[in-house]
C-alpha cells in the first residue's frame, strides 16, 4: 500500500513539473516574441489618386522609412513602400510599374537620384499588382548637426512605355520623415567593410595625366529587395560616396560635359544569377579638372533563374559617355578589390516560369463500324459462373491487406482496457 501511495505521489509531482515547464517555455516564447527589435525611422503617408489613369485605386497609404540615424558627409537610402494596386485594364504585355515620388530635403540633405524608379512587376492579362518597395538614395552634407527632414510630395504612378496616362496621386499629411544624425553610415551601423578602395587609371590604357592612377576610397551601400522571385528581375538600388581618405577622383581634360554617365558593376552569384550586373546613372553639372563629389544613385537588375540566396560585393565602376549604337566609352575605370568586401546577399522564392508555346498538328479521327452477331452454343444447357483469367478485375478481396474492422476492434479493445484500469486505479484510491 505504501508503495502504491508513493508511485501515485510521484506521478503527480511528474506531471505537475511538466505542466509547470510547459507553461515557463510558453512564457518565455511569448516574452521573445514580443519584445521588439531596433526599427527604422517609418511614417505613414495618405494619398488621394485622380481617375482616368491606369490604375483604378483612389486611397492609398504609402510608407517612407529610413535608418534610425544618419552621418554627416555620407549617404542613406529612403525606402519608399508603394501598397498593392489594381490596373483599369489587364495589360497583354509584362513590366513594371513606374514610381516617381517628388521629395523635398531640408537644408544640408540632397535626393542624389529623383528619376523613376521601377516597383513591382506588372503580368500579362491580370490586374493586381503585388505591394513593392523602391528606393531613392539622400546625401547628407558635411558638417550637418540637425536632423535630416524629407517631405514628400506628389506620387506618379505609371507603366513602362506610356507618358501622359499616369496616376496622379497627391498627399493629404504632408509631414516631413526626420531622420537624426548619429554615428551610422545610412544602415544604422558603422561598418567599415562599407569602404571600397578603388585603384582608378585612365582609358585607352596609356593615357597619361598627374592625378592618375589614384586610390579612391568610395563607401558602398547596396539595398537588395527583402524577397525576390526565380526568373524575374529583383531590384538593387547601389549608393556611393566618395570617402576623404583616399586620393581625389578628379575628371581629367577632355572629359565629356554633356551626356555623361556612370557605370557600376556589381559582382553576383548563387541562384543561377550573372556573374556580373551593370547599371547606369547621369552624371550633371561635371567639370574637366575639377573632383567629382558626389555619385548618382544606380538601380540594378538582378535576375536569378533558381530558387536559393544571391550574394552580392561591389564591382568596378567606369565614368565616360555613352555612345549610341555601341556600348560605352570610358575616361576613367576604378577597379574594385576581388577580396575582403562587404557581402549582401538576397533571398530567392519560387517563381513562374515561363511556359514554352507547344504546337499540335489536327489530326484526323477514323470511324470504323462493325456488326457483330452473338449466337448462343447450343452444346451449353445449363449456365454456370466462371472465373476471369488473365488478371481481370473481379475485386482486391484478401490481397488488399487487413480488414479496416480489425484496426477498429483493436482501437475498442486497448479504450476498454484504460477504462478498466483507472476503474482499478480509483477504487484502490478510495480503499487506502
Amino acid at each position: 500500500m505504501l508503495k502504491s501511495q508513493a508511485w501515485r505521489r510521484r506521478a503527480r509531482k511528474t506531471s505537475a513539473l511538466g505542466l509547470m515547464s510547459t507553461l515557463v517555455v510558453f512564457v518565455c516564447s511569448v516574452f521573445l516574441t514580443a519584445t521588439p527589435a531596433a526599427a527604422d525611422v517609418t511614417r505613414q503617408y495618405t494619398y488621394t489618386c485622380t481617375a482616368g489613369g491606369p490604375f483604378t485605386n483612389t486611397s492609398i497609404s504609402v510608407g517612407l522609412s529610413a535608418p534610425d540615424t544618419v552621418t554627416a558627409g555620407q549617404s542613406f537610402n529612403l525606402t519608399v513602400n508603394i501598397p498593392a494596386l489594381t490596373l483599369a485594364t489587364a495589360p497583354n504585355t509584362t513590366g513594371n510599374v513606374q514610381v516617381t515620388l517628388d521629395l523635398t530635403p531640408t537644408t544640408g540633405a540632397t535626393v542624389s537620384d529623383e528619376a523613376a524608379k521601377s516597383g513591382a512587376p506588372i503580368t500579362s492579362g491580370q490586374t493586381a499588382v503585388q505591394a513593392r518597395s523602391v528606393t531613392y538614395p539622400v546625401q547628407v552634407a558635411a558638417g550637418t548637426t540637425t536632423e535630416v527632414g524629407l517631405t514628400p510630395g506628389a506620387l506618379t504612378l505609371g507603366l513602362p512605355g506610356t507618358t501622359g496616362t499616369e496616376t496622379n496621386c497627391t498627399t493629404t499629411t504632408p509631414q516631413a520623415l526626420e531622420v537624426p544624425i548619429g554615428t551610422g553610415n545610412g544602415n544604422g551601423n558603422d561598418d567599415e567593410n562599407d569602404v571600397v578602395a578603388y585603384n582608378c587609371v585612365l582609358q585607352p590604357t596609356g593615357t597619361t595625366d598627374a592625378n592618375y592612377p589614384a586610390e579612391t576610397d568610395i563607401r558602398v551601400v547596396m539595398t537588395p529587395p527583402t524577397t525576390a522571385s526565380a526568373n524575374q528581375d529583383a531590384s538593387v538600388t547601389w549608393a556611393g560616396t566618395i570617402q576623404n581618405t583616399g586620393d581625389s577622383l578628379t575628371l581629367p581634360t577632355g572629359f565629356p560635359t554633356t551626356n555623361a554617365k556612370m557605370f557600376v558593376t556589381v559582382r553576383a552569384s548563387g541562384a543561377g544569377a550573372p556573374a556580373t550586373v551593370t547599371g547606369e546613372a547621369n552624371l550633371t553639372s561635371v567639370t574637366a579638372g575639377s573632383d567629382l563629389t558626389t555619385l548618382p544613385g544606380v538601380t540594378l537588375k538582378v535576375r536569378p533563374t533558381t530558387t536559393g540566396t544571391v550574394t552580392l560585393t561591389a564591382g568596378d565602376i567606369t565614368f565616360g559617355a555613352a555612345t549610341t549604337g555601341t556600348a560605352t566609352s570610358p575616361v576613367i575605370k576604378c577597379t574594385a578589390p576581388t577580396t575582403g568586401l562587404k557581402q549582401y546577399t538576397l533571398t530567392v522564392g519560387n517563381g513562374t516560369a515561363s511556359p514554352s508555346p507547344t504546337t499540335t498538328s489536327p489530326r484526323p479521327t477514323r470511324t470504323t463500324t462493325a456488326t457483330v452477331t452473338i449466337t448462343p452454343s447450343s452444346s451449353t444447357t445449363t449456365r454456370k459462373s466462371q472465373t476471369p483469367v488473365a488478371g481481370a478485375d473481379t475485386g482486391a478481396g484478401g490481397m488488399m491487406g487487413p480488414d479496416g474492422r480489425l484496426f477498429i476492434l483493436t482501437g475498442t479493445a486497448l479504450i476498454t482496457a484504460a477504462a478498466v484500469g483507472g476503474l482499478v486505479m480509483r477504487r484502490r484510491s478510495i480503499r487506502s
